[in-house]
């Protein structure tokens, strides 16, 4: 197998050059050219031989090169099919990697871990659009697929926010789903001037480590989840209020206040003000 060669600007722009490739505003591309950073981003996935990989959003290839190197068997999934010839190109020389030209929300990931890893959970990897971030990591966490890890490249405050506890303007219901799922661990800070073309913003490696059992017990998981986005839609009002005035909530004002009062909170506290522990405590009581 042949060693990594893209992951310098020189490299990556004869590979652009070459297709003539077009960025794509839709697609939000930014082609990481630095090798420190694609080597700080192995290490922090603590990919071994033994590992299957899937990777969401190889772009050119890059990490995906350095991911071939390190793991068993490399599934890459790329949205954009004007990049799939280029992936050919770059990756004829790896023989344990398998490119799919689809979008990740719909592929079957639990089918991937049976086929491909006897089951167990897989490590993901990713470098994705800003603007799709979240819901790709969600929707990774809340179908329950086998993943052992994601460590992805995500805006720093993204990256933030997931990691922050209560009382600080960070803390939202990212925090609290991150946090419910897995343990979160901001590997580097990475500036604009190791993308191409350079993102307006700062980014950060951070890897979640898929929790073994959720932290804390709840009744409805579902439930919990809508308090949780109802608590944070309207920051500035009580949880009394943020709850009452949910849409996706039908409880009336005294069921809320009496769970609030059930649970020892005082009655104007703020949802930013609630652990992941005391939203799982007040579904529980709402759901009484």
């Amino acid at each position: 197998m042949t060693a990594p060669y893209l992951g310098n600007p020189k490299r990556t722009i004869e590979v652009l050059q070459k297709y003539e490739f077009v960025f794509q505003k839709k697609f939000g591309q930014n082609f990481l050219i630095d090798t420190h950073v694609l080597d700080k981003i192995i290490n922090a996935a603590e990919i071994t031989k033994e590992d299957f990989v899937l990777e969401i959003g190889p772009g050119i290839g890059t990490m995906t090169q350095y991911l071939a190197c390190a793991a068993r068997e490399v599934y890459a999934v790329e949205i954009d099919k004007a990049l799939i010839p280029i992936l050919e190109d770059t990756l004829q020389d790896y023989d344990n990697v398998t490119v799919l030209n689809e979008d990740i929300l719909k592929v079957d990931i639990r089918k991937l871990a049976e086929e491909h890893n006897q089951g167990k959970p897989i490590k993901v990897v990713a470098n994705l659009p800003y603007y799709i971030t979240t819901p790709i990591i969600m929707g990774l966490f809340e179908e329950h697929v086998p993943i052992e890890s994601i460590t992805v490249m995500v805006q720093k405050e993204v990256a933030d926010r997931m990691q922050v506890g209560p009382g600080t303007k960070d803390y939202g219901a990212l925090s609290l789903a991150v946090q419910y799922y897995a343990e979160p661990y901001i590997v580097a800070n990475v500036p604009p001037n190791c993308f191409m073309p350079r993102p307006k913003v700062g980014s950060a490696v951070i890897r979640l480590t898929r929790h073994k059992e959720a932290p804390v017990k709840t009744v409805d998981e579902k439930l919990m989840f809508r308090l949780i986005r109802a608590s944070f839609n309207q920051r500035r009002k009580t949880l009394v209020n943020s709850l009452k005035n949910s849409p996706e909530l039908s409880f009336s004002k005294e069921e809320i206040q009496a769970a609030i009062a059930a649970c020892g909170f005082s009655e104007g506290v703020r949802g930013e003000a609630l652990t992941l522990a005391d939203f799982a405590a007040l579904t529980n009581e709402l759901k009484k």
